[in-house]
């Protein structure tokens, strides 16, 4: 296929795509691009896109969805035709299960995993950085939680105790060492590699116990470990109640090195900006 043909198809391609809070295809919009001459022979490749939807378990209905649309058939007349809605996967599945001895096919097939895959990059993007952003708001709980218990007399020993204490209610017997160990930490915070929802849900029984700490004018070791405990093991009562527990999930990459791949990255987009504009202004 060459260039010109290549930058036309790319073109129809995100032309007929539509948006309406997601984007979309209709099925009749792609035949032709793909190279099939007739509805009816395109028919196959749907339905070989949908078994393997199926075959994954996720329901057919996520990703294309029958509509009827009117069309023109001379003199102005309109009728309705049926048609399909389809995502982008359901798109990038039909490429799929098209004929690869077609350009378009095969054209297709790459400009959709492309695309797909631009979007799961920038999720993954926005999930680290949600997950980074808990991880501080989970720091900061902490912190308040230590200097709330310095400011009661205890020492860092007694703090550390109930701080093991709340970890065991909440990661169902197991002491933080022993889940340190199990999800690999040689050095550094538990927390740091943690799945979102158990940062958050730790971060949330720390409140807990901030709030109730103060509320109730605590006072000494026992009274606060016990108030800590029972709330580790309220929030851990909300998981399990969502068939989650959290000693089975497994670690994810360490807070640190998100961070540090994040700054690299960052510096180096600001590099790449610093030259483009000195570029622009050599060529002013």
């Amino acid at each position: 296929m060459e260039n010109k043909q290549v930058n036309v198809l790319y073109k129809t391609l995100d032309d007929k795509r539509h948006e309406n809070g997601d984007e979309y295809w209709y099925a009749r919009d792609l035949y032709p691009l793909l190279g099939y001459k007739s509805w009816d022979s395109f028919l196959p490749a749907i339905e070989r896109a949908k078994e393997s939807v199926k075959s994954q378990e996720i329901p057919i209905s996520d990703h294309f969805r029958d509509v009827m649309k009117m069309v023109l058939i001379g003199s102005g007349a309109k009728r309705e035709i049926n048609d399909i809605r389809l995502t982008r996967y359901a798109s990038y599945l039909i490429a799929l299960n098209g004929d690869t001895r077609k350009e378009e096919v095969a054209f297709a097939q790459a400009y959709f995993i492309t695309q797909t895959r631009k979007v799961e990059i920038l999720q993954n993007k926005m999930n680290e950085i949600q997950r980074m952003n808990n991880r501080n708001k989970l720091r900061v709980t902490e912190k308040e939680f230590a200097e709330i218990l310095f400011e009661r007399g205890l020492s860092g020993e007694d703090i550390g105790e109930i701080r093991n204490a709340g970890d065991i209610k909440f990661f169902g017997g197991h002491t933080t060492k022993e889940m340190k160990l199990k999800l690999g930490v040689k050095f550094g915070p538990l927390a740091d590699v943690l799945p979102n929802v158990t940062i958050k849900a730790k971060d949330l029984a720390i409140e807990m116990t901030n709030v109730n700490t103060r509320k109730k004018s605590l006072q000494g070791k026992n009274p606060i470990k016990v108030e800590h405990m029972k709330n580790n093991e309220s929030v851990r009562n909300v998981l399990e109640g969502a068939d989650i527990r959290p000693e089975e999930l497994p670690a994810e990459e360490d807070i640190k090195k998100i961070k540090s791949r994040h700054e690299k990255e960052k510096r180096l987009m600001e590099r790449r900006q610093k030259k483009e504009l000195e570029s622009l202004t050599r060529k002013k």
